[in-house]
């Protein structure tokens, strides 16, 4: 049994990994996170084809943990759960939120300097820079593996070899970033869809850039014809589809955007109030100045010198300058059902869990969630303790049974958003709180908001055992 004494030992410092630091110190139980950005391989500095930087928590992709409304959607209800059960990462993203509408954006560089920073100086955490390529010569009994899509190949080999279980991979896009002053505000406009106020209490926190069906038509033209980035035949693997390419999309209809990342509903151009746009791209604010703004829904594999030309032709950003172009990397996760236990642990070798989305969830907050959970697993390991999974009836829950149990036994397991099909399901209410029957259309809502209401319930009684 672990003592006090032996900490436990975290691979990979990102959202995953350090919430599972976060979780383990929490409870008093000493941690080495091993992060092999800022350390050496044949005398080069380590980096990934995503990172920026070498700080923990870093976001490589979007900057938003999209909705926060925690009684009408899935994943505003597990944020609420994760801030319930001391999330470092909730905590340090509320800090540092940016007006994103109804959702929880952050400035990126300010949230993720906040967890290099808590973690760095606390004196039960040691930061080690360096790379893990194997386990077998490690004598580590608590070890927590939160590598993400961007594992090394040294170490997925390793998985693959004691797991016995082929890993899949898929490609996940990021999308551009632009300079705000760069936008021309005489053609573009700030408004949230349906003026949706977000967690900051900002209704206008998008800017809304117009096309009409003869733009929408020429941009679709530009977007299937534009080079794209080609690869090895290895790397012929499917998308995700919450993370699909723009080109992936288009190549599915020439409709498709328009139902997709550039619906033109809930959205008024103040400039032409008259004329309804056939389509619109929205931008969100990625930094707490304001000086930058992300392509909400832009993950492309469009070579870099095409980017450019071929998003100029959207009204507003004629003269986009560019602080970041999109781009695209490997992402692997492993065969979860099959290979880990309910307490995250690789069957094969339980010395070692498994968080983030290697385990097949997908999305920023589904990872760090999963991170708590092997957090706290291997807290309760190291203390002598055991801890029931959470109830499936809320959102961790939930997403730990989609990664250890619930996939249907002979399909494909496939990454997964947190949702409300993953929780189990409640009858719609016919009635209010007041006894005032409830319309037809708005049942399903009042339904979700019965399941969130649950779910905390569940949660608050998790918790007080755990």
């Amino acid at each position: 049994m672990t003592t006090l004494h032996s900490p436990v030992h975290v691979i990979g410092g990102g959202l995953a990994g350090s919430e599972a630091c976060w979780q383990l110190v929490s409870a008093g139980v000493p941690v080495i996170l091993h992060e092999m950005r800022g350390g050496t391989r044949n005398g080069q500095p380590i980096t990934t084809n995503a990172h920026q930087t070498d700080g923990l928590a870093e976001l490589v992709c979007s900057n938003s943990f999209r909705s926060d409304d925690w009684q009408f959607n899935a994943v505003g209800l597990l944020h609420e759960e994760m801030r319930r059960a001391g999330s470092l990462i909730l905590k340090s993203a509320d800090k540092h939120q940016v007006p994103a509408g109804g959702a929880l954006a952050m400035d990126r560089d300010n949230f993720s300097a906040a967890v290099t920073e808590t973690l760095s100086n606390h004196p039960l955490v040691t930061i080690v820079r360096e790379e893990v390529t194997t386990l077998a010569d490690k004598d580590w009994q608590n070890v927590v593996v939160a590598t993400g899509p961007l594992t090394s190949e040294a170490l997925s080999q390793y998985v693959l070899d004691v797991s016995g279980e082929g890993q899949l991979s898929f490609f996940d896009a990021i999308a551009p970033i632009i300079h705000y002053e760069s936008i021309d505000m005489s053609k573009a406009w700030k408004q949230s869809r349906y003026d949706k106020e977000g967690p900051g209490g900002d209704a206008a926190a998008y800017i809304n850039c117009p096309m009409d069906k003869d733009q929408y038509e020429a941009f679709i033209d530009a977007l299937l014809a534009g080079p794209k980035a080609e690869f090895k035949d290895w790397e012929h693997v499917p998308y995700f589809d919450g993370c699909l390419p723009i080109e992936v999309m288009a190549e599915r209809g020439r409709e498709t955007l328009r139902y997709g990342p550039m619906k033109p509903v809930g959205l008024t151009n103040p400039h032409n109030p008259t004329v309804k746009a056939h389509a619109i791209i929205q931008l969100r604010q990625d930094n707490a100045l304001g000086t930058l703004y992300n392509m909400v829904g832009f993950q492309t594999k469009l070579k870099h010198g095409a980017q450019a030309d071929v998003f100029r032709m959207i009204p507003g950003l004629e003269n986009a300058q560019f602080a970041r172009l999109g781009g695209l990397h490997r992402n692997t996760f492993i065969q979860s059902p099959k290979i880990l236990d309910r307490e995250l642990r690789l069957k094969s070798h339980p010395a070692a869990r498994f968080a983030g989305q290697i385990t097949g969830v997908e999305g920023y907050v589904e990872s760090a969630a999963i991170g708590l959970l092997a957090g706290r697993f291997a807290a309760a390991q190291a203390l002598g303790k055991t801890l029931p999974a959470p109830p499936e009836t809320t959102a961790l829950g939930a997403l730990l049974n989609h990664i250890t149990i619930g996939h249907l036994e002979g399909g494909s397991f496939q990454p997964m958003n947190i949702n409300y099909g993953l929780l189990p399901q409640l009858e719609a209410p016919k009635v209010d709180e007041n006894g005032q029957k409830i319309p037809l259309k708005e049942r399903g809502r009042a339904k979700k908001r019965l399941m969130s209401l649950r779910a905390l319930q569940d949660l608050q009684d998790w918790l007080n055992i755990a």
